[in-house]
């Protein structure tokens, strides 16, 4: 996990708030729940437009 690229996301203090509180309730941090919803967009996308295959997956 420590070789993962560092990414900066500038968002209102509110919506990281928000952010803050739903990660809270599903028991998770908030990167990981901005991981989970990014993951999520990823797949919706391939199931709607096929496989991106030239990118390498990441463990």
């Amino acid at each position: 996990m420590n070789n993962y690229p560092r990414f900066t996301l500038r968002v209102p203090k509110s919506m990281l708030k928000k952010l803050a509180y739903i990660a809270k309730f599903n028991g998770r941090t908030k990167n990981k729940e901005i991981e989970m919803l990014i993951r999520k967009h990823v797949n919706e996308f391939e199931r709607l437009y096929g496989n991106i295959a030239e990118i390498e997956e990441d463990e």
